[in-house]
């Protein structure tokens, strides 16, 4: 689902419509890759960033909000990390 060559998805919110964004193609990828792909393995104490694993490749994935300005902390962006970037970020889960 996810190409191997890809390292970040980046989701947009477009024009409104009945006042709410409307989510691009990418943001609705990776609503569905965090809903129906990847396994949630791991959070900060905030719970605004998540780790998910792909079980096809085993690569890791984090998912932030960088536009945290906006409403319920805006579009969604996945990054791909590196095991070593795990086990900075996320001690409990690769050791």
């Amino acid at each position: 689902m996810i190409d191997p060559t890809e390292t970040r998805l980046v989701g947009i919110w477009g024009t409104l419509v009945d006042g709410k964004p409307v989510a691009d193609p990418i943001t609705t990828r990776i609503n569905m890759l965090i809903s129906d792909v990847l396994v949630r393995v791991g959070s900060t104490d905030d719970g605004w960033t998540i780790l998910y694993k792909d079980p096809e490749d085993g690569r890791y994935w984090e998912l932030t909000y960088p536009q945290s300005e906006y409403h319920g902390g805006g579009p969604p962006m996945l990054t791909w990390l590196s095991e070593q970037e795990v086990k900075e970020k996320y001690p409990s889960v690769v050791s």
